[in-house]
């Protein structure tokens, strides 16, 4: 290995990584080494302990959850309701206020709470709110996402349930509301997950009303002071629940504060020896092995350049007026897409009937997951583009080109190919043989200008000539064409010839590459079987003689009359 090959070093590393160190199939990523995760702020607001809830039969006013006590019982009327006095009420209502229009993710624990607090706003204050909880069908919560997203007429604030929140994520709001809190730290990161992820463009302001003198109290002191768990991800949490959960719950309705403060102490000082131990016991091999050697930034980096070009939308725009899509503009940076009456094909992957919201930009789509992000892999496109590549689309054209240089009457003949080879998609030769168009550009003599004139260029060449007429041309010229497209092919083979062997060459160079890698694994591996090597080199052999077979298929035709 040559001093400064820094391809080398990459390599050789990735080889004792994977030889002698953790493999290539166990891997860690740690919140603290990945960067673009927001940091977060904590309001506290300690409110009254309302007299309904300190007459509640003994036990049930010492409750985490006591609006769901005082609501279950009999002889409660509705105009006893519990949101009628609980100040965390007013409370929320005075602060959805104060913000206006921003978007507010309220958590609680019950699916009675959520919908509660969703008819005390209605009722008291009119604020546009939405609901999500467990009960709802998949649509229902959708459409409650989708009415929460909408930046114009959408609601202000959107009140969860505990269960009903799982797996959705709000990145597009940045202040979230603790109605009440859960009873295990997990869960309190589940909820704070919900805006605190990748996407996030803001601080995460956390609001946190509890009733004084109250379990929710000290159950908020056990977060904060304790686990650290509101400005911090607590990878500790679970450990130190199961440690002094036991102690945990009788204190929360216990009056003995000094007892209570030791329990405070004591879990602050095992929390702080628990981190340290995970951070002085972190796997270099393994944090090494995740971040790729490197790769990854530079993948990273790759994607967002993609990302910047402008050439994916262009062809979109064309593809949806081909195909009959409506496209309109919903916000910044994003297009709802509908099927109109003239829509050209009915299997066109739109996704939904009645029409879908798409977003060419990255971070949007990571805030927003009522719109999809088109990407070139993106179903949509790929499908759009298959329905292309299998009609009758675009197959032939004629032309007009102006351009000084022909005499007028010239006729160049385009070809475009399609360099590809058919296999089972276990044989994965598509890594080295994708499909590809090649270009062939014919003049009367059977020279190929497609080096010299490319694509775009001769396109901006070019005017329409009316169906009649190219037919008529067409048919007077075909004899002439017919050899010309017989030349166009003899042109293109050898380019097709060197593609396939270039793929055989990478197939059977990598397949070597495994070979030995799984030659020298099991040399002190016992795990690795004869019969991987045995898979390794039939599939080898398979691809091998698929590639042999890939074939040439003309595309599309495109005849250009100077004029």
């Amino acid at each position: 290995m040559n001093t400064g090959d820094d391809e080398a070093k990459a390599r050789l590393i990735r080889e004792l990584l994977d030889r002698h160190g953790t493999g290539r199939v166990l891997f860690r990523n740690t919140r603290a080494a990945v960067q673009g995760f927001p940091e977060r702020k904590l309001h506290q607001y300690p409110l009254p302990c309302p007299v309904e809830y300190l007459e509640l039969p003994v036990g049930e006013h010492a409750d985490l959850y006591p609006e769901v006590s005082f609501q279950s019982q009999p002889e409660v009327s509705e105009e006893e309701r519990w949101w009628r006095f609980d100040p965390r009420v007013d409370w929320l209502i005075d602060t959805l206020k104060m913000l206006k229009r921003v978007k507010v993710l309220v958590i609680c624990a019950h699916a009675e709470t959520a919908m509660d607090l969703e008819d005390a706003l209605r009722v008291r204050s009119g604020i546009p709110a939405t609901v999500f909880h467990e009960g709802m069908n998949i649509l229902e919560r959708d459409r409650a996402a989708a009415y929460f997203a909408d930046e114009e007429f959408g609601a202000q604030v959107l009140i969860c349930s505990e269960i009903g929140s799982e797996g959705r994520n709000f990145q597009f709001s940045h202040h979230l509301v603790l109605f009440d809190l859960p009873s295990h730290p997990d869960l309190l990161e589940q909820r704070i997950g919900r805006l605190d992820r990748i996407g996030q463009k803001h601080t995460i302001e956390l609001h946190v009303p509890f009733l004084e003198t109250s379990p929710q109290a000290r159950l908020f002191q056990w977060y904060h002071e304790a686990l650290n768990a509101f400005l911090n991800t607590c990878p500790t949490g679970n450990a130190l629940q199961h440690q002094f959960g036991p102690r945990l719950l009788p204190l929360l309705e216990s009056g003995d504060d000094d007892e209570w403060q030791s329990l405070i102490d004591e879990a602050r000082t095992e929390r702080e020896r628990l981190e340290s131990e995970l951070h002085t016991g972190r796997d270099r091999l393994l944090e090494l092995n995740s971040g790729g050697a490197g790769e990854g930034e530079a993948l990273v980096e790759a994607i967002l350049e993609q990302d910047d070009q402008f050439s994916l939308p262009i062809y979109m725009e064309t593809l949806f007026d081909a195909f009959g899509i409506d496209s309109e503009d919903h916000s910044e940076n994003a297009l709802i897409l509908k099927p109109s009456e003239k829509m050209l094909d009915a299997s066109f992957p739109l996704g939904d009937d009645e029409g879908v919201t798409i977003t060419y930009d990255r971070n949007q789509a990571l805030s927003r997951e009522d719109m999809q992000f088109i990407t070139w892999e993106h179903p949509m496109v790929q499908g759009g583009m298959d329905l292309v590549l299998s009609g009758s689309m675009g197959n032939t054209a004629v032309a007009l080109i102006k351009n000084k240089a022909l005499k007028p009457g010239t006729v160049l003949l385009e070809l475009i190919y399609v360099s590809e080879v058919v296999a089972p998609r276990s044989l994965q030769l598509g890594r080295y043989l994708p499909p590809a168009a090649l270009r062939c550009l014919l003049d009367a003599n059977g020279n190929d200008l497609s080096s010299r004139v490319s694509f775009n260029t001769l396109n901006d060449q070019l005017e329409s000539v009316p169906r009649a007429s190219a037919n008529k041309f067409i048919q007077a010229q075909r004899d002439q064409l017919t050899p010309r497209i017989n030349a166009g092919e003899e042109k293109i083979t050898p380019r097709h010839a060197e593609r396939v062997a270039e793929a055989q060459r990478r197939l059977a160079a990598d397949t070597e590459e495994e070979l030995a890698r799984l030659t020298a694994l099991q040399a002190v591996n016992p795990t690795v079987r004869d019969s991987e090597l045995v898979a390794l080199r039939s599939q080898r052999e398979q691809g091998l003689a698929m590639l042999e077979k890939a074939a040439l298929r003309l595309e599309a035709i495109r005849v250009l009359v100077a004029g």
